[in-house]
């Protein structure tokens, strides 16, 4: 519900005092201009409200999902400029009790969520109410998404067709040669220009803190006094700077796979920490397969199972799967089952019929799907603006190569992968940003929840420590000993509880709190004997 006097009388206080001429003719404070901007955007929203309807057929939404749009300053500088839309979509408020039918549950607003990315789109998350652990918050709230600037149709970004970034099949040398770390140097530095001619001047605006500052305007366009949010991943990012910057302005948050929000990690370093992580998971993975050589007979070691993947890689190195599927596609898929462990079982199923001489199960999981080309590309492109906008990167190659090749000597498995998607930083053509210092003091915000797995790969658990000591009175929840990035509302009923207490009824634990793991994937596919042992 629109609460439109209320924000406009706060609103206009804070527009009050932000233009009010600083003492003795100092200058502004460094961010005030973008400060005073998103207070003018916000009371425009808010005045405006959002009108939710009918969805178009591009977002190939269901029917009982509502769409609309809010328009926010591409410059929070100049709030009067050229303005964008986001696209939001929203399914309201069940207020029915999933435990009691007869119940009636009061409406508590809108839960904003951000899946993370950068590049990510929260267009589908309404959907997610319909899923047995989340009735009890769709009961309560509007679950509202949205599609951050740049992704989506929201003033979408684009660096290269859209053919040639799934192009397959493709390479993925964990020690690379020096002709093909030239070959990838001369990549990025195209895909760098490519982003500054495709966008032009607007390149710059791509940024967490206007991620920020654009979801202030979106909590005034819902007409919530005070934001109900929840980020994933890189959305606990810019969820932990709007955190700092507008604390008065939070009801409840959450942060699920906190990013470590420290301004020296942002972001050349937290990927380093990332590649380290992610052979962690690698092992873990590994080592489920080998419990599980009676089924998969992939080996009943984890460096049995490692040489069966290589044995695979090298095989599809001489002949990709299907002409589409070569080392670098493989290597995709298996990265993604570092970020989600119910994934084990098919990923192992893949790989044990490939080298049976069935390739199909791989080139269904690995294969490029032309038919989400644009879509990919566009989420790659927001990803790569954001983080290289964000924060100062090294520009000088030897740098990186140095870095790298010394991390892939101990973490092989992603080091150079996540090195070649994130070098078009090293040769940016827009300005760069200072992170923010993210630092709350005691009794500036609300209480938040942080939510973490103790083994997350893409987001290392050291991020959520370090968020836990930024913002004073957050509460951090860990699942000990379990590695899936993104714990809410997930298999894990322990950590459901505490989200649960959280949102609906502001109740948290005193400090910290532990969770013991969900339980391990069953193992799927034919047996071992059945299906004959692969020659290693």
């Amino acid at each position: 519900m629109r609460a439109p006097a209320l924000y406009t009388a706060a609103g206009s206080l804070l527009l009050a005092t932000l233009t009010a001429a600083p003492a003795g003719g100092a200058p502004a404070a460094p961010g005030a201009a973008e400060l005073h901007g998103t207070a003018v955007a916000a009371a425009r929203a808010g005045a405006a409200g959002v009108r939710f309807g009918t969805c178009p057929a591009v977002e190939d939404l269901p029917d009982g999902v509502q769409c609309a749009a809010v328009s926010v300053p591409l410059d929070y500088a100049r709030p009067d400029g050229r303005q964008i839309k986001l696209t939001v979509s929203r399914v309201r408020a069940t207020q029915k009790d999933p435990h009691n039918s007869k119940r009636r549950v009061p409406r508590q607003g809108a839960l904003v969520f951000n899946p993370g990315g950068p590049g990510a789109s929260g267009m589908y998350f309404p959907l997610i109410g319909a899923l047995p652990e989340w009735k009890g918050l769709a009961a309560a709230y509007d679950l509202v998404g949205y599609a951050p600037r740049g992704v989506g149709r929201s003033a979408p970004l684009s660096c290269t067709d859209p053919k040639q970034y799934v192009k397959a099949p493709t390479q993925a040398p964990t020690h690379p040669s020096p002709s093909y770390k030239k070959e990838r140097v001369a990549q990025a530095k195209t895909y760098a220009r490519g982003c500054a001619d495709r966008a032009g001047a607007a390149l710059t605006y791509y940024t967490s803190l206007n991620n920020a500052r654009d979801l202030d305007v979106l909590r005034a366009a819902l007409g919530e006094q005070r934001l109900t949010f929840m980020g994933a991943s890189y959305g606990t990012y810019f969820g932990a700077l709007y955190a700092a910057l507008f604390p008065s302005h939070v009801r409840r948050m959450v942060f699920d796979a906190a990013v470590n929000p420290a301004p020296e990690q942002v972001w050349y370093r937290n990927n380093l920490d990332q590649s380290a992580a992610f052979e962690e998971r690698w092992t873990d993975f590994r080592e489920w397969v080998a419990r599980h050589d009676d089924v998969y007979g992939l080996g009943a070691t984890a460096e049995a199972v490692l040489r069966s993947y290589e044995k695979a890689a090298a095989r599809l190195a001489a002949e990709p799967a299907g002409g589409k599927v070569g080392p670098g596609q493989l290597q995709g898929a298996f990265l993604s089952a570092g970020y989600y462990d119910d994934l084990w079982p098919h990923r192992a199923q893949a790989l044990s019929a490939y080298l049976k001489g069935d390739p199909k199960p791989l080139i269904q999981q690995a294969g490029p799907h032309q038919e989400a080309a644009k879509e990919a590309e566009n989420s790659n492109a927001v990803y790569t603006a954001v983080e290289c906008n964000d924060a100062p990167w090294p520009t000088d190659w030897k740098v990186w190569d140095r870095d790298n090749t010394r991390l892939a000597r101990v973490a092989p498995f992603e080091t150079w992968d996540n090195a070649w998607m994130n070098l078009p930083c090293a040769y940016w053509p827009a300005a760069r940003q200072e992170p923010l210092d993210v630092r709350t003091g005691p009794g500036e915000l609300p209480a938040t929840l942080i939510l973490a797995a103790e083994r997350d790969a893409a987001a290392p658990y050291e991020g959520a420590l370090e968020l836990h000591r930024r913002l004073s009175g957050s509460v951090l929840v860990t699942e000990r000993d379990a590695g899936t990035h993104g714990i809410s509302g997930g298999p894990n009923p322990c950590v459901n509880g505490y989200l649960d207490a959280y949102l609906l009824d502001g109740r948290l634990p005193v400090r910290r709190a532990a969770c013991a793991p969900h339980p391990e994937p069953e193992p799927k596919g034919g047996s071992r004997k059945a299906a004959g042992t692969p020659a290693r």
